[in-house]
Parts: C-alpha cells; structure tokens; sequence
C-alpha cells in the first residue's frame, strides 16, 4: 500500500498548452503542447532563446493572446482549482491583477505616460477592491515604500518619465503586488537595467515573495539569474520544454544537448578562454518546425533518429525530464565527444 501524497495541490496547473498564430506565412506554432504544474510559494524559472515562447505561455497563462493568436482546444490551464481558459472574460479580469499578476520587461512601454504612477497603482486598487480615491491613494504610497523608493509620496505624484528605470521597475512590481496576488510573473523583469540595479531588483522580488507568500514565474535567457531566484527550471526550445528539473540538478547534471550549449555559453570568473562557446546555427521557424525532433540540426550528437522522430519527454533522474533520444541511447553522448577529440587530437 502506498503512502498517501502529503503534497499540497498545485496552485497553477498547465497542461498540453498551445498557442498557434495564423499568419500569410502559415500556423506559427508558438507554444507547441507545453505542461508543468507551480506549487505554494515555488519560484520557477523559465529559460530560452528569444523565440522559443517563454513570453507567449505567460500571456497565455493570463489570457492576454489576441488574433491572429488563439489558444488551442485541449490546452488546460487551472489555477486554484478554476479552468482558466473556460471562464467568461468578466470572471478573468477579476483574477487578472488580482489573483495573478504580471510584470512585464519594458516598464516604460507598460506604464501610461500621462498619468502619473501614483494614480495608475491606485487605479488597481479602485478597481479590485473597489476601495475609495483617498485609500486607493494611500495604498499606492504605501507600495511606493514597501519596494524601496525613497519619499515615496512625493514620488507617487511623478509622470513615468521623471523616474529612472530602476524606480520605473519597482513602480511596475509595486502596481502588481497591490492586491496580494498569489502568483506573480515576472517577464525578464532586469533586462534592461544595469547589473547593480538587476542585483537590487532580485533581491526585493524575493524579499516580497516570503512578505506575500506567492509564487513566481520568473522568465529570462539568463541562467544567473535562474540560479540566483528559482528552485526549479523549464528550458524551452522551439515552443517546447526540452528539459526540466531542480536547479541543482540542472547545473549539476545538464542532460539535453541544448542545456548543455545554454550552460558552456555562460561566461566564468577565472577561466582563460579566448571566446565564449557558442550553439551553431539558429532556431527555425515555428511555421516550419521540423518533424523530428528540433534541435537535431543544432545538436553535436545528432544522428539519425532524432532526424526522424520527434522525442518525448524522458524521466532521466529524480524529477529530471529530457526530450532527447539520448535518454535511451547514451552511448552517443561518449563516441561523439570521443570522435571530437580524436579530431582536435589530428589538427
């Protein structure tokens, strides 16, 4: 008899997600059948090349997709027990900004450029909690000081524009945490700021994580930044989860060729080298998707089957998944690295 599952339920369940595109050029298959669970107060991270649809799963999470984008029947997403996709439009604007929150990369694109911040956090409030013009005020100014900008209500009467990116970013993660959301995500939220200001940023994102209690979804290309904020991780590529695992795990024991290229490309202190690694070739079309499995024509131990099938997910450690063949067939890994160095070794 089995012990049973003392888990906590998942608080976002994503199952078989699709977002295709319509386009003169043909279906762009974006998110091509994407699924993972997030449990109580679980940062997990998201990573890939631009393309590979790690913004494109957050706005389908949220329901932002918009013609010629539509998410496909069969695609489940729940979150606290609710069929995200089959509620009335009404009943989603209740959850989104309230329930779920979104923080999105460019925080100058985001914020209204003619109201000022104070007024645009305040109108979360006035509209979610139905709260007065003075409270929703105060409340903002209240955020204002919770993310660290200093005389807070003095900036809340600023424009945008009047604000560094830093503070801009911290405007954007105050906005989103007004109503004590239960899942945030955070959409490559320091790209655009300086490495002492990302450092900033991170580490207020996770102060306020354990203040609220909420879950993160944290999507960037940068593996520091993963190992810094998530325990878990989903690497995508080509609408697809190649790989999935603990972040230990993953740093540790790197399985999908295209993880490893994703890992040997990060720069390290101390090391003599003359040029970082690079991964050959680029990510294909997602209206041409090749059938088998889309990574093969990249990948330095490409042999025929991967030409031919498309690969399913393998569980290749504890809570370790790879979409790749050499799950099965490991001996492929060895000769193709002995091979290379049989050929680095004559040159």
């Amino acid at each position: 008899m089995t012990a049973p599952d003392s888990r906590p339920p998942a608080l976002l369940t994503v199952r078989d997600l699709r977002t295709y595109f319509r386009t003169d050029a043909g279906v762009a298959r974006a998110v091509d059948g994407v699924s993972f669970d997030v449990m109580p107060r679980e940062t997990i991270g998201i990573v890939g090349e631009s393309g590979c649809g790690k913004s494109v799963t957050s706005l389908s999470i949220m329901r932002l997709i918009r013609p010629p984008g539509t998410i496909e029947a069969g695609s489940r997403v729940e979150f606290e027990g609710r069929d995200l996709l089959a509620l009335p439009e009404p009943e989603m604007r209740k959850i989104r900004g309230n329930r779920i929150a979104m923080i999105f990369q460019e925080p100058m694109t985001s914020l209204n450029p003619v109201f000022t911040v104070g007024e645009q956090i305040a109108e979360v409030a006035r509209v979610h909690a139905n709260a007065s013009r003075k409270d929703a005020w105060d409340r903002a100014v209240e955020m204002l000081q919770l993310t660290g900008i200093p005389a807070p209500a003095q900036r809340a009467t600023e424009y945008p524009h009047q604000l560094s990116g830093g503070m801009r970013q911290r405007v954007m993660i105050a906005m989103a945490l007004v109503m004590d959301p239960a899942l945030l995500i955070a959409d490559e939220p320091t790209t655009a700021l300086d490495v002492t200001i990302q450092a900033q940023i991170l580490e207020l994102l996770q102060q306020l994580q354990e203040r609220f209690a909420m879950s993160i979804i944290l999507i960037t290309h940068d593996l520091g930044v993963i190992a810094e904020m998530a325990q878990r991780v989903l690497v995508m590529y080509a609408g697809e989860i190649v790989e999935q695992a603990s972040v230990g795990e993953l740093f540790a024991r790197p399985h999908h060729p295209y993880t490893e290229g994703l890992l040997a490309a990060m720069p390290t202190l101390g090391e003599a080298r003359s040029r970082l690694a690079v991964i050959p070739g680029t990510v294909p079309p997602p209206t041409r998707w090749p059938a088998g499995c889309r990574f093969h024509d990249r990948c330095r131990y490409a042999w025929e089957r991967p030409e031919r099938d498309h690969p399913p997910l393998f569980e290749v450690g504890p809570a370790h998944w790879s979409r790749c063949f050499l799950a099965e067939e490991p001996q492929r890994r060895t000769q193709a690295k002995d091979a290379s160095a049989i050929a680095g070794g004559s040159a």
